[in-house]
């Protein structure tokens, strides 16, 4: 089966042969929140077996909101006008809150993030006060950082075209260039610090992003091992897997979660797999067909773990942070997750750009409803203050006997 996606962003899923799912969210989110990461889908702010892609097909039949999207594009490039642009407001006026349409360049750009590379500059950017565009993240060893751009610095131009005004992700397209052509390709960067203006001529280059990261905290002897993973992109499940392979008996797990916008759903089932013995992970329905997603067995299930998560926990991080609390495999700490927790269905329009919408949503294995919910910290950490946060969890964690 093909086409469903869960999440953003992420957006889809396939368990044994049944699933094509991944989490959009990446996209529909980080239009929603204004954050999107690195020329592509957002990266803090937000914000899925082992080659999934984004299953796109003409749009499907026997859907009144997808038949109406597509004879609206269909119209309209009759009559020599923008497709999408009539797409986008049939689908603004469906009261579908996560329903959108994207340009083919976006899309790509989103599909090669979670593929797990793209061509860029190394620059992830937020909406700031009044509208500025800003640099939220520098990609150490990108063009950007060897150009000593930092986050907080704006972005007043791309290749002259002012960043004030217009939608991020029509910035960061210009700063992705033609995907796919574009590495090795200038781009002229307006920027503003402290009063202080400039311009810059960075190259593109094809950048690998960095989802998992692993390190230990407290003492050597005794401390815990930290995984942070900042996105389910391609093989970030079995980075993660292999983390917790390599863990010391006795040592607890962080399973750091804050800020992550979610991806690709397969891969959040796989980190899921690594601390169950296999048994649900969620169910999802698609125009009221429902499925499940199951994890694989052999997973630790010993070491002590705690889940830290946030407002900026999205999608198919909630799916796996409801998961491992519904079945009492981790204390999850932190604020109340965001709550993104529906399934979009990408649809190909005439023109190639691609249009998603709400199809169905998914539940945690005890049957909690997730989108506009949220997931409930066992201990909740009020406040932005993260490293706060953190010394709860670790706290936590050394009282289940995982080390400090």
């Amino acid at each position: 089966m093909s086409g469903p996606c869960l999440f953003v962003h992420p957006r889809r899923i396939r368990h044994g042969a049944a699933l094509t799912l991944v989490f959009v969210s990446v996209l529909a989110t980080g239009a929603a929140t204004g954050s999107w990461g690195a020329e592509g889908p957002a990266r803090a702010a937000d914000r899925g077996s082992s080659a999934a892609r984004i299953p796109i097909r003409p749009v499907a039949a026997g859907s009144a909101e997808s038949d109406q999207v597509e004879a609206a594009a269909a119209e309209a490039a009759a009559d020599g006008k923008s497709g999408s642009q009539a797409a986008r407001e049939v689908v603004s006026r469906s009261g579908d809150r996560w329903g959108a349409v994207y340009s083919a360049r976006e899309y790509e750009g989103f599909r090669q993030h979670l593929d797990g590379a793209y061509v860029g500059v190394g620059v992830s950017a937020r909406v700031g006060t009044g509208g500025r565009i800003e640099v939220d993240h520098v990609q150490s060893g990108s063009p950007a950082d060897r150009a000593g751009i930092r986050s907080g610095d704006r972005l007043l131009t791309v290749d002259g075209m002012k960043a004030t005004g217009h939608p991020v992700t029509e910035v960061v397209a210009r700063l992705r260039g033609h995907t796919g052509r574009s590495a090795g390709t200038p781009v002229v960067l307006g920027l503003e610090r402290d009063g202080h203006r400039w311009r810059r001529t960075l190259h593109r280059a094809r950048l690998a992003t960095e989802p998992v990261t692993v390190d230990r905290v407290g003492d050597r002897g005794r401390g815990a091992v930290r995984i942070k993973v900042e996105s389910f992109t391609k093989g970030s499940g079995e980075e993660v897997r292999r983390a917790v392979g390599d863990v010391p008996p006795g040592h607890g797990i962080l399973l750091d979660l804050r800020g992550n916008s979610g991806g690709l759903v397969t891969e959040a089932v796989t980190t899921a797999s690594s601390f169950l013995d296999g048994g649900l992970v969620a169910t999802y329905d698609v125009r009221g067909e429902q499925r499940v997603l199951d994890a694989r067995p052999g997973g630790d299930t010993r070491s002590p773990l705690v889940v830290l998560v946030d407002g900026g926990t999205m999608s198919a991080a909630e799916l796996l942070t409801g998961a491992l609390q519904d079945r009492g495999r981790a204390i999850v700490v932190g604020s109340r997750t965001f709550g993104k927790g529906s399934v979009q269905m990408p649809s190909k329009l005439a023109d190639g750009s691609v249009a998603e919408l709400t199809v169905g949503h998914y539940r945690t294995p005890a049957g909690r409803n997730v989108d506009g919910e949220g997931i409930t910290p066992d201990l909740t950490v009020h406040g932005d203050d993260g490293p706060s946060a953190e010394a709860r969890a670790r706290t936590v964690l050394s009282g289940l006997g995982g080390g400090s």
